[in-house]
């Protein structure tokens, strides 16, 4: 969903909402007071048993627009000249009709529009009780919001043959909740499902309000940050196999919609992709999904496992499920790191802990298997992840330690063209005596340089570079 949401920059998308929302404005206007007359007449003829039906409404010169309407004004639905505003994208990709598109204007109501439905809930008498069936709810400081009430109310007023269909829109499969368009709140068992508010997803306030989707802000509510990265592919240094392995991954992430649409074979394949890099620690997984993220032109965010994985029964799936959800139809990549760490294989139950524990890796599955995007997953050991998940990847892709013609070009590409090397430094000899991933050459690269710096120099040294490695090595435990 979220993809066609930029196709227009701000602020011109704010503004050329602006300028739709004013006609659209004016159309759910007639609405209102197409109900309000209709509500009036029917409201008159039942207090005076049906003798002068309709007298005081029909001669109110505010009605003079819709009285003569013998059903719903609907003739504005599609207008003739439609415009290039994200909302106008939006009601173009659904095919949105007229039930759907009053749903969303009237979502939005409160925000390009605040305190205006207090206004309509005035003629038709709702603080004096005369008109229950208007629906709405209050927000903390007291302005009336919407609930699917009020749009059942104004599409069908009393009538249940018009207002049966409209169930249809709180359905599980309808597009407001596969692509989260609208967001529908869980209520107290016996409560009628219209008293639920009416109100769009923040995604969609961000495209119909400021003409573009916001990228989420890292929180509890949002457990990930966006990866990026200045370097290119030809910054990245891999093994033949490694390198072909990715560029299958490219084909398929390319490619995948073709299958579906020129050569009808989607019913077969599982929605989104599914990637594993394993290997150990600094050969590139993470710098691999950034680069995937640049060529595919999406974000990719990074989630924290630490505030994902609880130690509470049911608060692993709750934190993941936020994720999600968030990420439903966003075109973001997702990056797992570390991924055994919540992807592991499932244990044979002796004790309730090995019970909930399999219940997440369950979960996850389904989620997995669901979710219609990019998920890659990083593991520095292949055999942790669960059999299951392996049966759903697209590709796995091993990413092995350097060998020394491998290290010998990340250590030239570590070092500024500007650095002069001392006369008996030899990459040759060094990437093949050291035995060191890419993650560590470059830091011990930017240890030396930060050091030529602090003698205002650009001298690198052969005793600089080991006192770089050997302070590299002790992070792991490791000498020379």
């Amino acid at each position: 969903m979220l993809q066609l949401m930029n196709e227009t920059t701000a602020p011109d998308a704010a503004i050329t909402n602006a300028m739709r929302f004013q006609k659209e404005m004016k159309w759910l206007d007639r609405l209102f007071r197409f109900r309000e007359y209709r509500w009036r007449l029917q409201r008159e003829s039942a207090m005076s048993g049906g003798t002068n039906e309709g007298k005081s409404a029909a001669d109110d010169p505010r009605y003079t627009e819709v009285k003569t309407l013998d059903v719903f004004p609907a003739a504005e639905v599609e207008p003739a000249v439609r415009g290039n505003s994200p909302y106008d994208n939006f009601l173009s990709h659904y095919s949105f009709g007229l039930a759907e598109r009053t749903a969303l204007l009237l979502s939005i109501l409160p925000h390009i529009a605040p305190g205006l439905l207090d206004q309509y809930a005035m003629n038709f008498g709702v603080m004096q009780g005369h008109c229950p069936e208007f629906g709405g709810s209050r927000s903390k400081n007291g302005m009336l919001l919407p609930t699917w009430a009020t749009l059942f109310f104004l599409l069908g007023g009393t009538d249940m043959q018009e207002r049966a269909p409209l169930f249809a829109l709180l359905d599980g499969e309808h597009v407001f909740r596969r692509h989260r368009i609208l967001h529908f709140e869980t209520l107290q068992a016996g409560t009628p499902e219209t008293e639920a508010p009416l109100a769009p997803e923040l995604e969609v306030t961000d495209l119909l309000t400021h003409g573009y989707v916001r990228k989420p802000v890292f929180s509890n509510d949002f457990p990930a940050s966006p990866l990026t990265t200045n370097l290119d592919w030809d910054d990245l240094v891999l093994s033949a196999i490694t390198k072909r392995q990715i560029t299958e991954v490219k084909t398929w992430l390319r490619q995948k919609d073709r299958l579906g649409e020129e050569l009808g074979i989607g019913k077969w394949l599982r929605p989104g992709n599914k990637i594993l890099f394993h290997g150990p620690p600094g050969t590139g997984k993470t710098l691999t999904a950034s680069l995937l993220a640049k060529f595919t032109g999406k974000d990719v965010f990074r989630i924290d496992l630490s505030m994902v994985v609880s130690k509470y029964i049911g608060e692993t799936e709750k934190n993941l499920a936020k994720v999600f959800d968030k990420a439903e139809h966003s075109g973001w990549i997702l990056f797992f790191d570390e991924a055994d760490a919540l992807f592991g294989s499932r244990t044979r139950v002796s004790n309730s802990h090995d019970r909930y524990a399999n219940q997440e890796v369950s979960y996850l599955l389904q989620r997995i298997e669901d979710y219609d995007g990019v998920i890659i997953l990083a593991s520095n050991m292949k055999g942790n992840i669960d059999d299951a998940f392996m049966r759903r990847f697209n590709a796995v892709v091993h990413f092995p330690f350097p060998k020394a013609e491998e290290r010998k070009q990340l250590w030239k590409n570590a070092f500024s063209e500007k650095i002069i090397f001392d006369g008996n430094i030899s990459f040759d000899s060094v990437a093949g005596k050291y035995e060191l991933s890419g993650g560590s050459i470059v830091n011990i690269a930017a240890w030396c340089q930060l050091m030529a710096l602090d003698n205002n120099s650009y001298r690198v040294t052969d005793s600089m570079i080991r006192e770089g490695i050997s302070r590299e090595l002790a992070k792991e435990g490791r000498t020379l």
